[in-house]
């Protein structure tokens, strides 16, 4: 039970989606110390997601299904506006008037997960195959063994785009 719980939050994690495309852009722009914020939020906000409608929230949905399709509407606006960003960002960095960097940061990673249909599908799909009627003890194995792979996973794509910006400025 561990190896496929293991194997499907490491599938999810580190395929490509919104929160990797973000966390690969920012560490080529900024390095990947200026990124671990924002895959910190990512994280947290994605386990407490887990957590929410592993213990619940999918009741809400079930008796509600219309929130959910608003929640996968504002999603993929969410998700487009974040696209749309990266798309057309300088490849510099930009300094606004008050002087600060403007660097996705914890915040920015939280909400992208609240709002990601990629992480609302992972978390669905993996509180009903990992949950039991006779207890929390294998959802809250998994929230567990999901929390640890996931950071490994979005701290690994801030590593290569820490690592791709060092070639590309090479040239």
């Amino acid at each position: 039970m561990f190896m496929s719980m293991f194997l499907f939050s490491f599938a999810m994690s580190i395929t490509p989606g919104p929160v990797n495309t973000v966390i690969l852009s920012t560490s080529i722009n900024y390095g990947l110390k200026r990124t671990i914020s924002y895959i910190s939020g990512a994280t947290i906000g994605f386990v407490l997601l887990l957590i929410f409608i592993g213990f619940g929230l999918h009741s809400v949905f079930i008796s509600y299904p219309f929130l959910l399709k608003i929640l996968a509407i504002l999603g993929a606006f969410f998700v487009s506006y974040i696209g749309y960003k990266i798309m057309f960002s300088y490849a510099k960095v930009s300094i606004e008037d008050n002087g600060k960097i403007n660097i996705p940061g914890f915040r920015d990673g939280f909400l992208l997960q609240w709002l990601n249909p990629k992480a609302w599908l992972a978390c669905i799909s993996g509180t009903t195959m990992f949950s039991s009627l006779n207890g929390y003890n294998s959802l809250i194995t998994f929230i567990i063994i999901y929390f640890i792979t996931c950071y490994i996973c979005l701290f690994f794509w801030g590593v290569c785009g820490d690592r791709f910006a060092l070639i590309l400025n090479k040239g």
